[in-house]
């Protein structure tokens, strides 16, 4: 009981502390009154409003998909790009910019493209921007954040204005899940003056016009878009870092919709407001805690799982996330086909900790209650980002259990580009954060785990995970491959290279009076394309 007093009274500080903070940090959007039924009291329909109003917790850090590795610039290129494929909300490969693709061998992919596609500037879309798309995905002085994705390709071939080859160097189960990626015009990229980067010109639904940097980015329809014409004329993301704040403009009607991450506290709020649709479904991502294994504390095996037993991950999802968020065991999460609910991660065992760090040569010689070796004491810093105060108070909560169990524990948190630079740097001991978007186990094993692994920020290594991870990507069969990403995802759940402390959910909250809008457990925002809203 001390435990959740402890929690609750943390939770209503830091709320009132962050809402103090980032209420007056974004542009606040024009109110509009909206009626919940839809239609006006008359019985006649209401009048379609020309703009749909999305609240994001963080800016875009690029406008250029190939670039992109957070969730707004994500949800940018949905509007602004197409890929070769889409993938459906069950995560099947549907036809996009190209209209169908062949696998005569499985080292090879054939894809017929559509024609007739124009990007924004009114240039024609051709098998040349395919290819110098791809080509920079794979061009190690690029630096794409998530090459390693895309590492299978060995070539790119135009075979003629409306086909395009794919050489792999091997077979490539999950390659074409990734194929989703926004093409990007070879005409401006060719420049390579980084304008796509703030100025995007794709072939999507929508046209970005307008970038006020930590405010809001305006979305125009893109009136010859070539699966017709999005059904609402203006789409505009409003930055509001504090999930509450965020909230509260949906409840005021400054906003028409807001979607993960959300406080749980505020979706109970809502699912009782008659005014609203809040709906969810299994997302595509875990949190997690990331350990810098270059970190001479952390090294060490027993001392990265003697922490782990000092999370209590049931009070986490309870407590702090009041279950909207499930307990976690592997980066293997419960929508895929290769769960494996028998790999039990670490439980909350104090006793056990306290033998393990015993086992290490960390011990209390000095009864100030810190655990020390050598004349050093036992201290880190748990880091995350200032944007979602679920994480806030997750580390906060881990600080004081840590801290009580002889790990002297600071706890650091920035905005999301600090944090984020701070990972590809390997500035951290402990970060608390999340991967989204996980269509394939590849997708959380690769990138994170892989010893050349573009996301691998803590340095974790290990030959066996490498050949496990490498076989996985090109074993076609995908009983096989299940039984690959289970035997890896024992291994790195063992040695500590995450500890998973949540399954994300995926929640969308709106206003009743937005129709046409389906969510999907990726998060993708494409569907705003057939939405509309009205008075």
């Amino acid at each position: 009981m001390q435990k959740k007093r402890w929690i609750s009274f943390l939770f209503v500080i830091g709320l009132i502390f962050s809402i103090i903070l980032t209420g007056c940090s974004y542009e606040k959007p024009s109110s509009t009154d909206t009626n919940s039924k839809g239609s006006t009291d008359t019985g006649k329909t209401a009048a379609k409003r020309d703009e749909i109003k999305v609240g994001m917790d963080v800016d875009s850090g690029t406008m250029d998909p190939r670039l992109s590795k957070d969730t707004t610039a994500k949800r940018v290129s949905e509007l602004v790009y197409d890929g070769l494929i889409r993938l459906s909300d069950k995560l099947v490969p549907e036809p996009s910019l190209a209209t169908k693709w062949e696998n005569p061998d499985p080292t090879t992919w054939i894809f017929t493209l559509r024609k007739d596609v124009k990007f924004h500037d009114g240039e024609p879309f051709t098998a040349e921007d395919v290819k110098y798309t791809y080509d920079s995905l794979i061009d190690p002085n690029f630096k794409a954040p998530y090459a390693s994705t895309y590492e299978p390709i060995k070539s790119v071939e135009v075979i003629s204005e409306d086909q395009v080859k794919f050489t792999l160097k091997q077979p490539s189960a999950p390659l074409l899940s990734y194929m989703d990626i926004g093409i990007v015009p070879k005409h401006i990229g060719e420049k390579n003056d980084n304008s796509l980067s703030n100025t995007p010109i794709g072939t999507g639904p929508y046209k970005m016009v307008k970038w006020d940097k930590n405010s809001k980015i305006v979305f125009e329809a893109n009136e010859n878009y070539w699966n017709g014409k999005a059904k609402t004329k203006t789409i505009t993301y409003f930055i509001i870092p504090d999930n509450s704040t965020r909230v509260a403009s949906l409840e005021s009607g400054d906003i028409d919709l807001v979607h993960s991450p959300l406080s749980p506290q505020d979706i109970k709020r809502i699912k009782e407001n008659d005014k609203f649709e809040v709906k969810e479904t299994q997302g595509l991502g875990f949190t997690y805690l990331n350990f810098n294994q270059k970190n001479p504390i952390l090294s060490d095996l027993k001392v990265r799982q003697a922490i782990s037993y000092l999370v209590n991950k049931d009070v986490i999802s309870k407590d702090i996330y009041q279950s909207m968020d499930k307990p976690g065991k592997s980066p293997l999460i419960p929508p895929s086909w290769a769960y494996d609910d028998s790999i039990a991660g670490f439980s909350y065992d104090p006793e056990k900790a306290k033998s393990l760090f015993k086992e290490a040569g960390w011990v209390d010689s000095n009864g100030d209650g810190i655990l020390d070796k050598d004349g050093k004491k036992l201290t880190i810093v748990l880091s995350t980002h200032s944007e979602d105060p679920n994480r806030i108070q997750t580390v906060e909560y881990l600080q004081n259990e840590f801290t009580k169990f002889g790990v002297q524990t600071e706890v650091k948190t920035s905005e999301w580009p600090t944090f984020s630079a701070g990972l590809d740097q390997g500035n951290f001991d402990i970060a608390l954060v999340g991967w989204l978007n996980l269509v394939d186990p590849d997708k959380s094993f690769y990138n994170p785990f892989h010893s050349k692994g573009g996301s691998n920020y803590g340095k974790y290594s290990n030959p066996t995970v490498d050949s496990l991870i490498e076989k996985g990507r090109t074993t076609l069969d995908q009983k096989e491959r299940t039984k690959i990403y289970q035997e890896a995802a024992k291994i790195v759940t063992d040695e500590v290279a995450y500890d998973v402390l949540l399954y994300q959910g995926y929640i969308a909250m709106y206003n009743k009076n937005l129709s046409g809008f389906t969510i999907h457990p990726s998060g993708n925002f494409y569907g705003l394309k057939d939405a509309e809203i009205s008075n």
